[in-house]
């Protein structure tokens, strides 16, 4: 019999292989969530299993809990075998190097007999990987660079899945009597796209019995490292939570120190010295000259050193200081109650999971005053894209979905660049939207000089159009791409054109320090949720906070506007 670490890593490893062989990802990650829910349980597994009582679990239905009976009581499942005979051995470890597609994986077991990264790394090191078809030296000196980023990574998370484990933290942590209050801190609280840890700060009354109740969270595989007031413990997922006590009077001071990027906090402490102010990691009061100063909240510690309070989405030394110290607030950044519109919407006409109707439904129960749908085009067949026939199909069901709801359905495209720039559609289709999203999903891996020609060809056209996830990326899986970007953003400032900030947890592209480079040319944007269903909706608060982190305004995102006025800015 397995135990529930056991049988979560398995769930995990079905997940994994499912998003590897590129089946509906709803239900890759309908496994990934049942790892999760199978590690929280606080009592045996095999109780649970005996008294029918798994379904009850948050996450997990009918098909999965067969799936976790069959593991909990055979130690494995017919799925994971077929799973694992149709994709080549040594799969999930060698999916871990950039470059390497499930084909070429395939290649190498087929022609070397690779099954691991070792020996994918000894082969490319004797020069054999290069003779397999469609390998080359170029290839092989990528996967030696692939590997070692590999091997120099620690292990991080997806934000996404780091706050789903920072909820379960702070509801284990709550029902401590020994807290009294506890809030996240670290880059987690700063909306960093990857976090390598959860860290939260507590008031406590009994740091040792806090630090107990921490050790016995459901999902802790070992503890790593513990002090007087602090613990490290590592969870069964990879993921390391990270919790710091402090009291009443030095909470303020500990959450902000344990809140800020290094550098940030390093800057605080230098102008902090300047002013006779101790502010130290794990120090008691806020003291100037050996008295303490009041600081009931960050905001008068802020005070304290001469600055306006700046956000935690900002704490990273990236010139938020200097522009506090200038004598800037940063009480305009967009909020999520600044957002009257969805934009960026997948439908089933495409490859959205939920129909106009509910997507329309979905938007107005969160009021929202519109929302565009903008399935894909017809070059984008793996998903759907519609052909000018289609099209007009659906432009028919969104005119009478639109006479059932409040919410106004704007007619859009994710149109894709062309290897040219062009986009495609006609230019009497285009004309014809009420909003175009143009996105590159093809022929990525084009050089900087071909990648760069494209993307400011497109941004030249001169239909208006917001540049859907800009460079590309997906997060732990594919870098951006590679162009010279300056001179891309030049051709969108000069142009008919937006910049999407896209909201969804596996892209959040573009990243802050290129919105900051952007916002500097005076580009407008476009806070956008890429949703493919009505759940994905949430995503608006991804895409929020990844605008905060590029310092953004409310009156520099278009959607922001009412309905009419977005129209009047976006229309092709």
């Amino acid at each position: 019999m397995l135990d529930k670490f056991e049988i979560a890593e398995a769930l995990r490893e079905i997940s994994l292989l499912l998003e590897l062989k590129k089946e509906n990802p709803y239900k890759a990650r309908a496994y990934a969530v049942g790892a999760t829910a199978v590690e929280a349980v606080n009592e045996d597994i095999g109780r649970i299993i005996e008294d029918g009582r798994l379904t009850t679990l948050r996450g997990i239905g009918d098909t999965l809990a067969r799936q976790i009976v069959d593991l909990y009581e055979e130690g494995n499942s017919a799925l994971l075998q077929r799973l694992r005979k149709e994709m080549p051995p040594g799969v999930i470890e060698l999916s871990q190097v950039p470059g390497l597609s499930v084909k070429k994986i395939q290649a190498l077991h087929d022609e070397l007999e690779i099954n691991t990264i070792d020996e994918l790394e000894q082969a490319c090191r004797e020069g054999r990987v290069q003779s397999v078809r469609g390998f080359g030296e170029k290839t092989e000196q990528n996967l030696l660079a692939g590997i070692q980023a590999y091997r120099n990574r620690e292990q991080k998370e997806l934000l996404l899945h780091a706050r789903e484990t920072l909820k379960q933290v702070l509801r284990h942590l709550e029902h401590s009597r020994a807290i009294k209050r506890v809030e996240p801190a670290g880059a987690i609280r700063r909306w960093q796209e990857v976090v390598d840890e959860v860290k939260v700060v507590a008031v406590t009354a009994d740091n040792s019995a806090a630090i107990e109740r921490m050790k016995k969270f459901p999902l802790v595989s070992r503890t790593e490292s513990e002090s007087e007031n602090s613990c490290v413990v590592r969870l069964g997922s990879g993921m390391k939570v990270h919790l710091v006590c402090a009291c009443d009077k030095t909470f303020a001071a500990v959450w902000l120190v344990e809140t800020g990027a290094p550098a940030h906090v390093e800057h605080l402490q230098r102008i902090a010295a300047q002013r006779r102010i101790s502010l130290q990691h794990g120090s008691g009061e806020l003291l100037r000259g050996g008295k303490p100063l009041p600081a009931e909240s960050e905001a008068d510690i802020y005070e304290s050193l001469g600055l306006a309070y700046i956000p935690p989405e900002l704490r990273e030394d990236w010139g938020e200081i200097e522009a506090a110290f200038a004598g800037e607030n940063f009480d305009d950044l967009v909020r999520v109650d600044n957002i009257k519109g969805m934009v960026h919407c997948h439908s089933q006409y495409s490859d959205g999971k939920d129909t106009i109707e509910d997507m329309a439904l979905a938007a107005e129960a969160m009021g929202m005053d519109y929302i565009t749908i903008t399935d894909h085009s017809p070059l984008a067949g793996y998903a759907g894209g519609l052909d000018v026939d289609r099209l007009k199909r659906q432009w028919e069901e969104i005119a009478r979905v639109q006479e059932k709801t409040r919410v106004k359905i704007l007619r859009g495209t994710e149109s894709d660049i062309l290897e040219d720039g062009a986009l495609d559609y006609p230019d009497e289709i285009l004309e014809q939207f009420d909003v175009i999203v143009a996105s590159i999903h093809s022929r990525l891996k084009m050089d900087v000089d071909q990648m760069t020609n494209r993307l400011i060809n497109c941004m030249r056209k001169p239909q208006f159009k917001i540049w859907g996830h800009a460079l590309g990326r997906l997060l732990l899986r594919r870098e951006p791409l590679a162009c010279r970007l300056d001179e891309v953003l030049e051709a969108v400032a000069e142009s008919r054109a937006a910049i999407e900030v896209n909201g969804d947890p596996y892209r959040l592209d573009m990243q802050p320090e290129l919105l900051r480079k952007a916002r500097r040319l005076g580009i407008r944007f476009v806070v956008s949720v890429d949703a493919h269903s009505t759940g994905a909706l949430n995503y608006v608060r991804f895409g929020v906070e990844m605008a905060r982190r590029g310092g953004l305004r409310r009156d520099e995102v278009l959607n922001t506007l009412p309905v009419q006025e977005f129209m009047q800015a976006v229309k092709p």
